[in-house]
């Protein structure tokens, strides 16, 4: 059973740029009623926004637990209600694993795998007492495959995956929780490490925002019979 998208609010993390944009962008055509969760990028923020019909802007800082709490209070004030987050918002460096600081540790897993937690028992609460809903998690190739320049990142988003399943369980079967893992996404000229990920790509090229939306968009409108469940959208690179 597939539903439509019509008139459903649906809360994007991270909606400012990039993927984020490209997934609020869909969702807004698909007929979603999107809010839009930034942090810094304010002006980036309401120009996606306004492509989205003018959709209503949410500031949070993920880093911090309360603001969490007020993000979501604030949505479902607008709104009257939820129906679907899409927990995109991540950070993403390079380290040598021996030179990786408790810093460097603490920036990427507070927002990649605490806040997507804390993002997601926002979301269940509201819907678990409500009509149910639907999370789809961004996790990545670099949860699936291991990078080593990137061990930090890796284990964040494998832990995203993880705990994708577990919630799946937890929550069933008033709430789903899924996850998208981009492959490679550019956004600008590719780096040389980019380019390499490229070359190795059985499809032959990179991925594009739109291409994750669309797997978004199949989550949000699955059935619950579909929950638990990582879908790579990397053009065959996992596989290798």
């Amino acid at each position: 059973m597939m539903t439509s998208l019509q008139g459903r609010v649906v809360l994007v993390t991270g909606a400012a740029k990039r993927i984020g944009r490209g997934i609020a962008l869909r969702l807004a055509k698909e007929g979603a009623r999107v809010a839009i969760h930034y942090s810094s990028s304010e002006a980036e923020a309401r120009a996606t926004a306004a492509e989205c019909g003018n959709a209503p802007l949410f500031r949070a800082d993920l880093e911090k637990i309360a603001e969490i709490e007020r993000l979501f209070a604030d949505v479902t004030q607008h709104f009257g209600k939820l129906d679907g987050l899409v927990n995109n918002a991540a950070r993403f460096t390079r380290r040598d694993p021996l030179a990786i600081t408790e810093a460097d540790w603490d920036f990427v897993h507070s927002v990649n795998l605490k806040a997507t937690f804390f993002c997601c028992q926002q979301a269940a609460r509201h819907m678990l007492t409500h009509d149910g809903g639907k999370i789809v998690n961004i996790s990545s190739l670099g949860g699936i495959r291991a990078w080593p320049d990137h061990a930090h990142y890796c284990a964040s988003k494998a832990g995203v995956i993880h705990m994708t399943r577990a919630l799946a369980q937890a929550w069933a079967p008033k709430i789903t929780v899924n996850s998208v893992a981009p492959g490679v996404i550019p956004f600008g000229e590719p780096d040389e490490r980019v380019k390499r990920l490229i070359a190795k790509t059985p499809a032959g090229r990179a991925g594009t925002a739109d291409e994750i939306a669309d797997a978004v968009v199949f989550f949000l409108n699955a059935s619950d019979f579909m929950t638990g469940q990582v879908l790579a959208v990397d053009g065959g690179l996992s596989q290798k």
